[in-house]
């Protein structure tokens, strides 16, 4: 028989059964060598496959009924079939190996071939002739032996060469396999040499690979991958892997088509793999069957969506895929599938959330479907591209999911860049109301970009950026806020990204921009300072030409004037922060002399304010200045009878830098000019203290002479205000006509000039300043008493701007003087507690965060006095405390020491949210970093402090006034909001550490006082267990550990992300164990004693120790009776209501499933035969 003639060419009865075994017990993932004679043997045939392959073709006709059973001829013959797959898996393992040959790679392509002709005679899996892995292997034979550089030149220089950089030698890494089997040989391929191939052997590999795929096909018309899902996979990889289709395309469409017949199972799911990746297919069988597809075209489009994963970029490729299937779909179709999406957008999976925004983003940049007659009328809302930006994209702006509603923003502002006015044009109807823009949309968006998740805040500034670029919201100064104040993010990305989008607002937003940037260069992350240099530079210093090259036509170099303008006026109160730029420029040598001579041929003009800004900055790390300029300046500037403010400060502190550097004939001349002026009180405060500061720097200019120099011009202005002073005070009717503006020039400049000559200043001077703030009753024309006791300054005939301005002048006195200090300090804060003047108040806390600095042992016992302006009645007294006490404390100069830590907290509810927002960036950016225990070690007596409750022993015991606790009380269920508001936001600080052991020490301190009758359990009582309940029920007490990574959130997928990932499940499961153990031995025994003392007064606090015990045990749900052992009774109340909030979830999600259901298209019916009639 010619079979067996041409299987005696294979010498099976040559092999040894111990080789044989041995393959099949390997699972045929590696063989040893057969014996060399055997396989020389059957190599001296080169067609020995096909030969046998063409004798075996005629027993895999199942219709044939005359045809004998090949397992019988085996039989008969003495032909074994494990022998022959043992030998045919040989040849094929030798073509995966590296760099196979031209001959190894067409034996193994035939013999692969052979044994997928013996899978499909009828009899194989009973002859156990099957085997998954060899099976699997055989289908990766064409994506092995054909050659992936196929496409490549070949180098003339040798036949052999490395595939990659010639450089190196190395070979690069190939294209990334569909499967992991695959992704491990091409790894071990790495360094493997590339064999060329001639055109005359790639056709032979061609018709290899031919012969392969077209048994394959053969195979799947009766072999059934139903059970098989693992090789059904790798059937649709090598099928539709696109080295196939580029050979064999015709082949591909017909093995689609059989990939969905049902003897292979839901073919849906089959062809669902494929359509990721060529498109093509799909659309070509819908073209060619089109009414006999579209019902599978439409459930391919759900399971798409169905089967859609978290990773971002299958999103993005599923999406186009789904967006390419709908684009070949009539207006009822996609209506359809449009309203399911809109049922799968609310889908309770986030993946499917992001999908359904994914997929609208893809379908509004098509072409906007028109209403036909085809489409049913309950349809045609469906098709205008506004349903998917009203309904879908927008709806999801508050999503639970912070991934989600950071996208569907980021889609929002996506859909102003598309290119369709549609879909523009549905945004600005969101925003066409004018009420909803002036108070929802704004709330929304500060909603937003103060969300807990850095990406969701991030998604909203782009999105906020977008509706002021293209118009949909006005550029108002409280819009543009929600942009400047992000600048100060706690989150590093956040800063980066409020400040890029200022950088694109620019040319309309130019003080917004300032606000926003130029804080971020102190920022305390050194990469956003070096983002707010970078912004700073290239959009202001870069632009700053001479004179005669400035061009009002160039847009840049007029932004960056109108911006420096700013600064000198309306932003006035950034200029520390440009003064820091600068600082950090100034090492670098960035200003050339180049740059600063440009720089001085702009101080006379329209734009000499703004020059000598920059000048002022640059002054003392520039090269040599021309002074002549600078001289001719400040001559018209002291003879002018205007002063500008802001221009003739920068002069005097140009001046200052230039001193050391000027002859001594200048220098008398300047001093004489600035006494003169200065004599004269009549300018600006601003002024008058940068003359003061000049003259303080020409006095160092020269050391050895600076003590001198400063007695003697100090001292004469300290004598001149003194005399104006007795004048007004002292002298009969002195008072009556009092000018109140020349009056606090006087204050103010024997303030500044007081600083630098103490030695001046004497005791009459001390009671003048304290008569503008106190009454005397001396008369006219008497000496001054030596000593005046104070209890407060009382009001008198001054006006309220002069006594604020006397408060300023006796603290500076009192700097210098430290009897003055000790004094006057009970004076100043008696004032606090009783003053009714707003100015004073707060320069009273100034005053006395100063002193603070300069007398720390003695200042520090009067915080409380000054922590109590946390709660003044004006906001500005309020905002100013909190800002000194902040300063204070990271400097160290105060401790947290009494109640000065829960006064702060108060802050967190000012009922300014300006201040409150002040407090916790304080408290977090600020204070945190320095003290990382603050939280933890105050969070127990905030709940005592805050419930008022004083009868524990040991906490909420330091001393307070009635006045004091009856201001920071926030006892009562009207302020529950307010406590709990602080609770959040102290625990959402916490470590998890910190969360463990708050949660024992909780029980200890406070459930335990109960249990053990240390606490009466009287209506305080009941109120301080039911706010201690609800706090241990809080989502914030729950450890980090514990709730894994937050939802929606993108997994990584580098090796250390997935390394990290096993440590947070190894240690998840490690907190697990001991956060149960504490549950077990430290609050459950406490919780059955207080439930059982409860139930006994019949407390209303037993609510919330239920509701507590029903929010911790669904960490334990399975274990309930066995924690509760001790009390059963307990155990099946819990159990109970365990069971009440999983049926109502149930109920939620069965209603979320139902509506998904109820629109669930048509099934499949006979969807098979259309891809049949193709694939013949």
């Amino acid at each position: 028989m010619e079979l067996i003639r041409a299987l005696r060419l294979l010498k099976l009865n040559s092999v040894s059964t111990a080789w044989v075994d041995a393959v099949w017990d390997l699972e045929f993932t590696h063989t040893d060598p057969l014996d060399p004679v055997i396989e020389e043997e059957i190599k001296e045939d080169p067609e020995v496959f096909k030969t046998i392959y063409m004798q075996l073709l005629p027993f895999s006709n199942e219709d044939d009924d005359n045809t004998q059973s090949v397992w019988v001829v085996f039989g008969e013959n003495g032909v074994s079939a494990k022998t022959l797959v043992a030998v045919l898996s040989y040849f094929i393992l030798r073509a995966k190996t590296k760099s196979p040959s031209l001959e190894q790679r067409l034996c193994g392509l035939q013999a692969a071939s052979l044994y997928f002709l013996l899978l499909k005679i009828p009899g194989s899996v009973a002859n156990k002739v099957y085997h998954q892995i060899l099976f699997d292997t055989c289908l990766n034979m064409p994506l092995k032996c054909w050659p992936q550089d196929s496409g490549k030149k070949r180098k003339k220089d040798s036949l052999k060469s490395s595939q990659g950089d010639p450089k190196t030698g190395k070979r690069s890494k190939p294209p990334k396999k569909v499967s992991e089997e695959m992704e491990i040989d091409d790894d071990e391929d790495d360094e493997e040499e590339v064999v060329y191939f001639s055109a005359q052997d790639l056709l032979k590999l061609r018709e290899g690979i031919v012969l392969l795929v077209r048994t394959l096909l053969r195979l799947l018309e009766r072999f059934s991958l139903r059970d098989k899902p693992q090789s059904a996979d790798s059937c649709v990889q090598v099928i539709f892997y696109n080295y196939i289709y580029r050979i064999l395309p015709e082949l591909s469409y017909h093995g689609l088509g059989l990939l969905c017949s049902t003897i292979h199972g839901e073919g849906d799911e089959v062809s669902m793999g494929y359509s990721k990746k060529n498109h093509s297919l799909i659309l070509h069988i819908v073209d060619k069957q089109r009414e006999a597809t579209l019902p599978l075209l439409r459930i391919l489009v759900q399971h798409i969506c169905h089967q859609m994963v978290e990773k971002s970029e299958y999103r993005a490729s599923g999406a186009q895929a789904v967006g390419k299937l709908m684009a070949n779909m009539p207006c009822q179709d996609y209506a359809a599938i449009v309203k399911w999406l809109y049922s799968y957008s609310r889908n309770n999976k986030v993946a499917f959330r992001m999908f359904a925004l994914d997929v609208a983003m893809v379908l509004l940049e098509q072409s906007e479907r028109d209403v036909d007659d085809t489409v049913d009328p309950e349809l045609a809302v469906f098709l205008p591209h506004r349903f998917l930006v009203h309904n879908i994209i927008y709806n999801h702006r508050n999503d639970v999911s912070p991934t989600v509603r950071g996208h569907a923003l980021h889609c929002l502002a996506q859909c102003l860049e598309l290119g369709s006015q549609n879909a523009t044009k549905c945004v600005h109807e969101l925003f066409s109301n004018s009420m909803y823009i002036t108070t929802e949309t704004l709330t929304l968006f500060k909603k937003h970009v103060s969300d807990p998740k850095t990406n969701a805040r991030k998604s909203a500034l782009e999105t906020v950026m977008s509706l002021l670029k293209h118009g949909v919201i006005s550029c108002s100064a409280e819009n543009l806020s929600i942009l400047s104040d992000r600048c100060r993010d706690p989150a590093v990305s956040v800063k980066k990204k409020a400040m890029q989008c200022l950088m694109d607002l620019l040319a309309v937003i130019q003080e917004a921009w300032l606000r926003g940037v130029l804080p971020a260069v102190m920022d305390s992350e050194s990469s956003v300072q070096e983002k707010a240099l970078e912004c700073l530079d290239h959009v202001v210093i870069a632009h700053i030409k001479s004179q005669g090259k400035y061009r009002d036509s160039d847009a840049s170099q007029k932004l960056a004037w109108e911006l420096l303008g700013l600064l000198c006026e309306k932003c006035q109160d950034l200029s520390r922060y440009f003064s820091k730029a600068f600082s950090v420029w100034a090492p670098q040598q960035k200003f050339t002399p180049t740059f600063v001579n440009g720089l001085l041929s702009h101080t006379e003009g329209e734009r000499a304010a703004a020059a000598w800004l920059l000048l002022a900055k640059i002054a003392s790390c520039s090269p040599k200045l021309n002074y002549g300029t600078i001289l001719d300046t400040w001559e018209n500037t002291i003879r002018s009878p205007v002063v500008s403010v802001t221009m003739t400060c920068h002069i005097l502190s140009v001046l200052g830098d230039i001193a050391s550097n000027l002859n001594d004939d200048t220098k008398s001349r300047i001093v004489d000019d600035l006494m003169s002026w200065l004599k004269t009180f009549s300018l600006p405060l601003e002024v008058i203290s940068s003359c003061v500061d000049t003259l303080v720097r020409f006095a160092r200019s020269d050391n050895t002479q600076d003590t001198l120099f400063l007695n003697r011009f100090c001292g004469e202005l300290v004598s001149v205000c003194e005399s104006y002073l007795s004048g007004v005070i002292l002298q009969e009717k002195g008072a009556e006509n009092i000018n109140e503006d020349l009056l606090v020039k006087h204050l103010y400049t024997l303030g500044a000039a007081s600083l630098h000559c103490p030695s001046k200043v004497g005791k009459r001077i001390f009671l003048l300043v304290q008569s503008v703030l106190t009454p005397s009753e001396q008369q006219p024309g008497e000496d001054l008493p030596a000593s005046q006791p104070l209890s407060q300054f009382k009001p008198n005939s001054m006006p309220t701007v002069v006594r604020a301005h006397a408060v300023i002048t006796l603290g500076k006195l009192c700097l210098q003087h430290e009897e003055l200090m000790l004094k006057y300090l009970p004076v100043f804060a008696r004032e606090l507690e009783v003053g009714t003047e707003l100015a004073v108040r707060s320069n009273v806390v100034v005053v006395m965060c100063d002193l603070c600095v300069r007398y720390t042992n003695t200042v520090t016992r009067y915080i409380p006095n000054i922590s109590a302006c946390l709660r003044d009645k004006d906001p500005i007294v309020r905002e100013q405390t909190l800002i000194m006490l902040t300063n204070l404390l990271q400097e160290e100069y105060v401790k947290w020491k009494g109640a000065l830590f829960f006064r702060f907290a108060i802050a967190l509810v000012d009922p300014d949210p300006t201040i409150a927002d002040l407090c916790e960036y304080c408290l977090v950016d600020l204070l945190l970093k320095k003290s990382p225990l603050m939280f933890s070690q105050h969070f127990i007596e905030c709940i005592f402090h805050f419930n008022s409750y004083e009868k524990h022993k040991k906490y909420n015991k330091f001393p307070q006034t009635e006045s004091e606790k009856s201001k920071f009380s926030l006892k009562g269920p009207q302020n529950q909001g307010k406590r709990f508001r602080i609770y959040r936001f102290l625990l959402k600080n916490f470590t998890d550490e910190q969360r463990f052991n708050i949660t024992t020490k909780i029980c200890q301190d406070i459930l335990a006082s109960f249990v053990d009758s240390e606490l009466p359990l009287d209506s305080d009582g009941s109120e301080l267990l039911a706010d201690t309940f609800d706090i241990l029920s809080l989502k914030e007490m729950k450890l980090t550990a514990m709730s894994g990574p937050a939802a929606g959130e993108e997994p990584q997928e580098d090796e250390m992300a997935m390394a990290k990932a096993v440590l947070q499940v190894a240690q998840k499961k490690l907190v697990s164990q001991v956060q149960k153990r504490n549950f077990v031995e430290n609050v459950i025994p406490i919780i059955i004693s207080l439930k059982n003392m409860l139930e006994e007064q019949h407390s209303p606090v037993l609510k919330h120790l239920m509701a507590y015990l029903q929010v911790t045990m669904q960490e334990y749900r399975s274990e309930v009776k066995e924690l509760f052992a001790a009390d059963e009774q307990l155990a099946a109340e819990v159990e109970y209501n365990l069971k009440q909030f999983e049926k109502e979830k149930q109920q939620e999600q069965q209603q979320m499933e139902n509506q998904l259901a109820n629109f669930t298209l048509s099934p499949r019916r006979n969807v098979s035969q259309a891809y049949t009639c193709i694939g013949k």
